[in-house]
């Protein structure tokens, strides 16, 4: 069984697959079925490219109009409105014009007003959504489905994997980790999950066979100002930063979910800790003064 390591940029993100193949060709087939399947993925649903599935949307939510969606997008969006109801709000892909608000590289705070007026156009309770049609109820709204993105592809690319045969291998999407099953001896990989305050640090070391690993926190993208703390999540119903937690890590059978728990988690802020751990989800959380703590704060395996 020979080991491969195949590194390549994508989603903004570095990104690498180490898969185990009988021979070198046969992980070099399923590597590049991942790259393209990635960059296929990253294509129908960057707000950047104007022939987007996701800027074609965004063209009727912006007249606030309808669309009937492909089959592939209305499982993302059945999702992402579960997600919704099941965070009581904070979950929502139509946050992200907030941004257009906020610079934290300019290491300056928004107006407040000009918030205000963005927070008109945030919110799916005012999307009807019928599969396959979606429609908005008030005009310039936007959809971002950045936080489904990558960990959708991370569990398409474990997918394509088993179907060319690669049995033991693990995909990083830019820390977004699905396993396709341990090392060949049947034993774990050990992941590290980065300390949200040092650039180099470890919060704690894994031990997975199995599933996906994704965290969300206050890493390089947030701000200090007059000695606090500004995250770049913010939430959606004040359009402001969370507070109360630096980061969330959660383990689930597919990196899809554990993406949309560890983000629900921040967006709690510190009722995220008891929602957390009534889940009975894997997690690690460090809040806002450096205390640990969730299952996994000891590094057991998962």
């Amino acid at each position: 069984m020979e080991y491969s390591r195949f590194d390549f940029h994508a989603m903004g993100s570095a990104c690498a697959l180490q898969l185990y193949a009988a021979e070198h060709t046969m992980a070099m087939r399923a590597a590049q079925a991942v790259v393209d399947e990635v960059n296929r993925i990253e294509m129908r649903y960057s707000r950047y490219r104007a022939d987007s599935v996701l800027s074609v949307i965004n063209q009727a939510a912006h007249s606030a109009g309808g669309i009937t969606v492909d089959a592939e997008t209305a499982g993302l969006l059945d999702y992402a409105f579960a997600c919704h109801a099941r965070s009581a709000g904070l979950f929502d892909i139509s946050s992200g014009v907030l941004r257009r608000a906020w610079s934290f590289a300019a290491n300056q705070l928004p107006d407040p007003e000009q918030v205000r007026v963005l927070l008109l156009r945030v919110g799916m309770d005012k999307m009807v959504w019928d599969s396959p049609v979606v429609r908005f109820l008030v005009p310039c709204m936007e959809l971002d489905l950045g936080g489904l993105g990558k960990e959708y592809a991370a569990d398409r690319a474990v997918t394509l994997c088993i179907g060319l045969g690669i049995r033991h291998g693990l995909v990083d999407l830019g820390g977004d980790l699905a396993i396709i099953g341990p090392h060949p001896d049947g034993t774990p990989w050990r992941i590290g999950i980065q300390h949200p305050g040092q650039a180099d640090g470890v919060l704690a070391m894994l031990s997975l066979s199995e599933g996906g690993l994704a965290s969300s926190g206050d890493y390089e993208r947030g701000m200090t100002i007059a000695g606090q703390r500004f995250s770049h999540i913010l939430d959606p119903r004040t359009g402001w930063p969370v507070q109360g937690l630096a980061s969330v890590s959660v383990v689930a059978d597919r990196c899809l979910v554990a993406g949309s728990l560890s983000t629900i988690g921040m967006l709690k802020g510190a009722a995220g800790i008891p929602w957390l751990r009534d889940l009975g989800v894997p997690h690690l959380w460090m809040d806002a003064h450096g205390q640990c703590g969730g299952s996994l704060a000891m590094g057991t395996a998962a």
